[in-house]
């Protein structure tokens, strides 16, 4: 693996002219219009990008982006991909190993979530503060200490000095966030209300498909992370008496509507991040 990721990266330097990102984006489903504040210089689709698998969900653009936002060089993935479509863990994060090889500081994730904790709306914006896996974990089979430990330690998986900037830009700025647990399934299927009560139970107050793999990959490479997610939905919480049926178009279309406040947030971490030392 260690050599195809060199080989991925040796090939974006050639078609960037050298251009190395200061941070790394992931934008989750219905999220990639946060590409539109991007000043983009090089904007290359997945499908060139030798040893990158091709996103098939609706909604993403898939392609990488290269470019600058609030003056800070980033790399933007416009669409990710995910286990339930066929791909191996390893296949899945393969694009975060490269992002870390092109030298980016840290990584923003993003995602849309179905809602479990029951103080959560449709539109509120989570900043995740820990995650639960609930699927194969990226990290089996041979290891390769070129990326990092065999075990790697996830006591802090999501940047405490991240959440805290987050936090200031988001009072100061008016945009109400919710704090909380993101676990991730391997889907396709949207969850049921005996599976809704379990995870909750176990101590998620999002759930989605997408996300933990990523954090898992770059925890391993020592790559600080700030995760975001957007409730889309509340699934089905209150339980079969009260069933709930949850579109993907619906997801999008709930994502839609929150995400200026999410551009902003992004956007304003990205630009203060400087006053962070990692």
């Amino acid at each position: 693996m260690y050599e195809r990721i060199l080989s991925t990266v040796d090939f974006l330097n050639q078609q960037t002219n050298g251009f190395q990102p200061e941070v790394g984006i992931v934008l989750g489903s219905g999220l990639g219009g946060l590409a539109n504040g991007i000043a983009v210089e090089y904007a290359i689709p997945y499908s060139a990008i030798p040893n990158f698998p091709v996103s098939t969900v609706k909604g993403h653009q898939s392609q990488l982006l290269f470019g600058t936002i609030a003056g800070r060089k980033v790399v933007a993935m416009q669409g990710r991909f995910h286990y339930y479509e066929g791909y191996t863990m390893s296949e899945v994060t393969f694009p975060i190993r490269v992002l870390m090889k092109l030298g980016i500081q840290f990584l923003i994730l993003s995602n849309a979530a179905g809602g479990l904790n029951p103080n959560f709306n449709v539109g509120d914006i989570m900043i995740i503060t820990d995650q639960i896996h609930a699927m194969p974990n990226p990290l089996i089979g041979p290891h390769d200490d070129r990326l990092g430990e065999r075990f790697p330690d996830m006591s802090d998986p999501y940047d405490n000095r991240l959440i805290k900037l987050a936090d200031r830009i988001a009072m100061e700025k008016g945009i109400w966030v919710q704090h909380g647990v993101y676990c991730s399934t391997t889907g396709p299927t949207y969850e049921t209300p005996a599976e809704c009560r379990y995870f909750r139970i176990i101590g998620a107050d999002t759930i989605g498909m997408s996300t933990t793999p990523e954090v898992i990959v770059a925890r391993q490479g020592k790559l600080p992370v700030f995760g975001l997610s957007i409730v889309s939905d509340m699934g089905n919480i209150y339980g079969v008496d009260h069933p709930m049926t949850i579109t993907h178009e619906e997801v999008i279309k709930a994502v839609n509507a929150v995400e200026p406040k999410l551009i902003t947030l992004i956007t304003e971490l990205i630009r203060r991040s400087t006053e962070i030392q990692f």
